[in-house]
């Protein structure tokens, strides 16, 4: 038998291997050597799968019926007026924390330079090649392609751009991937104009993007990861914009091999970092920005060396896609851990992509409903993210004639990142979540859970409201929604939760047959609420939710609260019973009236982010203890009924 000391030391492993699920997977560099890759690249350009410039067959073939909304969007961009950042825009983020004042002019201009674009493509007369021009010069005389909020890891740590220090991040990404296919499409023409055009933009890209990614590792690249670091959705956006920037620029065989080289060892850190069960921890509103960038990378490795490298059939891969269909409950409503809106309205058209890259019956069959749902079929239009507007074009013809059905199982289990979905007959769809609070774009939530009913959402996660520099600070978790009192979850001895990666769920167990789900969250508490355990179990039963707290305290100090947020109509008509409406679906939250007493809150809501979900108004459910006890078992059911009719 093992001693004691070795049975200790290997629950706190398998608990460290739970929370740090980091393993040398390294799916790329397993995949292809350096030889292979060199052996592989297709050179000059000659891998892109779009019509050249001139090629108007071509271009009126791709585009089709969209050629003249493309072309409209463009005549609308051509008395554009640049609108120029000013220092105190970029200083805004500081003063006030504000990111809009910056963000949104800049945002103006790229997408007036993304429809200029496009129109150019689409009618092939020249007639926007001169206004082109004067977004893409004006750009170039940026001191930075930085956004201020991102700014801020330059060396002085402020906002304001520093000369000849440029960062890649998210947006300088985005916008040298989309002025490397300018280049491509357009230097000849910009040629015709003036030469001094092009020699300048491929000079601002070879020292905003392709030097940088050459001598400096960047903190998203992964390469000093250690236990508790998050490697997240920068990670293979940064790399996707950076291999298009190389694969449509740079012709040295040998510069090209390392580069490519790099961004496989970079994002093979994320996925390392990534869970084998695909979940995204970052919710659903990054999806499109984690595994689906991941794809994009992907996609463009595979077309850049003629399909010899891939990763399309690991089943990991797979799974990632699939989190995405998994977590859809109807309607646009979808489960929203972490920093995610609980409505969103998803590409199909990526879905689709990933779907067919990996074999998924089940994310082809979700894109064809997603599809279905959309009132108008509009020119694809990503912004600055062209390569998403081409893929969509290259797959449409596939894409709208795809008729496959759309289903998931009854069950999702997502081990490693502890989420838990559970669905029956009887309309009931209830999220589950254990996990640890470190998870990237984290909100204090181990243990909380989502209910929705016939695709309405009853018992809710709020979200995450509009960003500001107070979100990704040290001020963090003063932000309410952030908080686990305004998730549905217990507040035990006047202590919420805490932020760090120790703070995690212990001895989650998941039995997909009788549908129920328990952990101990205790461990998400800060010791100072002197909680021996406090054992939480859900039961799906019917058209009933069970949910059981058994606890043990070392002291008492405050009455223990349990609460529930919804955003329905909420009515205490007797103790021991509250009714919840929402949209037609009609629940009851029964409680022991002996042990709580119950008050009901209204959050107003002043942000529009979360305002546009929810309306203006949400109620948190809060059930007090009578008295306080150091341990005790509480049970809850909220009950299906049948909505009242009004005569």
């Amino acid at each position: 038998m093992m001693s004691k000391k070795v049975i200790i030391l290997f629950l706190l492993c398998l608990s460290i291997l739970k929370v740090n699920a980091y393993s040398e997977k390294n799916l790329l560099q397993k995949a292809a050597s350096a030889e292979l890759i060199k052996s592989a690249l297709i050179l000059n350009q000659k891998w892109v799968p779009y019509p050249e410039y001139n090629d108007r067959t071509g271009w009126d073939k791709l585009m089709g019926n969209f050629k003249s909304e493309y072309i409209q969007r463009g005549e609308q961009a051509l008395n554009y007026s640049w609108i120029v950042i000013k220092a105190t825009d970029y200083l805004d983020f500081e003063r006030t924390g504000t990111r809009t004042t910056m963000e949104s002019p800049y945002g103006r201009n790229v997408q007036a330079i993304t429809n200029l674009l496009l129109a150019e493509l689409a009618e092939g007369k020249g007639r926007f090649i001169d206004q082109l021009i004067n977004g893409v010069f004006y750009t170039c005389e940026m001191t930075s392609w930085s956004i201020a909020a991102h700014q801020v890891s330059q060396s002085d740590g402020r906002s304001l751009p520093l000369k000849d220090e440029h960062l890649i991040e998210l947006t300088s990404g985005d916008v040298g991937s989309l002025f490397s296919w300018i280049y491509y499409f357009f230097q000849d023409e910009f040629d015709k104009v003036n030469p001094t055009i092009s020699k300048r933009l491929r000079l601002e890209l070879e020292e905003r993007i392709l030097e940088p990614f050459m001598v400096k590792d960047f903190w998203w690249m992964g390469f000093n990861y250690r236990p508790g670091m998050v490697i997240n959705n920068w990670n293979v956006w940064c790399n996707f914009n950076v291999l298009q920037c190389f694969l449509l620029l740079e012709n040295d065989k040998d510069r090209l091999v390392e580069a490519v080289a790099k961004t496989m060892r970079s994002v093979d850190q994320f996925l390392n970092y990534s869970k084998q069960d695909g979940a995204c921890e970052e919710g659903p509103s990054y999806w499109g920005h984690a595994a689906g960038k991941m794809y994009d990378y992907l996609q463009l490795l595979y077309d850049g060396t003629g399909g010899k490298i891939s990763i399309f059939d690991d089943p990991m891969i797979k799974n990632m896609g699939e989190y995405i269909s998994r977590t859809y409950v109807g309607n646009d409503w979808v489960v929203n851990f972490a920093d995610a809106s609980a409505k969103l309205s998803l590409d199909a058209n990526l879905i689709f992509r990933y779907g067919k890259a990996v074999q998924s019956n089940e994310m082809i069959g979700f894109a064809n409903k997603l599809s279905k749902n959309q009132k108008d079929v509009s020119a694809p239009n990503y912004g600055r993210d062209i390569f998403r507007s081409f893929q969509s074009l290259i797959y449409f013809e596939e894409f709208s004639q795809n008729t496959a059905e759309y289903t998931t199982p009854q069950n999702t289990w997502y081990p490693e990142t502890e989420f838990c979905y559970m669905k029956n007959n009887k309309g009931f769809f209830v999220a589950l979540k254990g996990g640890f609070n470190n998870e990237s774009h984290n909100h204090n939530d181990v243990g909380t859970f989502s209910l929705y009913i016939n695709e309405v959402p009853v018992f809710i996660d709020a979200g995450v409201g509009t960003y500001t520099r107070q979100t990704f600070s040290s001020e963090r978790y003063n932000i309410w929604t952030m908080q686990s009192i305004y998730h549905n979850l217990p507040e035990i001895n006047g202590y919420q939760q805490k932020f760090g990666t120790n703070f995690a769920a212990k001895n989650t167990i998941y039995d997909p047959k009788k549908q129920t789900f328990s952990l101990d969250i205790s461990g998400a508490y800060p010791k100072e609420a002197g909680i021996n355990y406090w054992k939480r179990n859900y039961v799906l039963d019917g058209e009933k939710l069970m949910i059981r707290d058994d606890y043990s305290l070392k002291n008492t100090i405050r009455k223990n609260r349990v609460h529930f947020l919804t955003w329905g109509n909420v009515e205490n008509p007797k103790e021991g019973i509250i009714t919840v409406n929402v949209n037609g679906q009609q629940v009851e939250l029964c409680y022991d009236k002996n042990r709580f007493v119950a008050f009901i809150e209204t959050i107003k809501l002043e942000d529009k982010r979360l305002s546009n979900v929810w309306g203006n108004e949400i109620k948190r459910i809060v059930l007090e203890e009578k008295a306080q006890r150091s341990n005790a078992k509480y049970e809850f059911a909220i009950i299906k009924k049948q909505p009242k009719t009004i005569l």
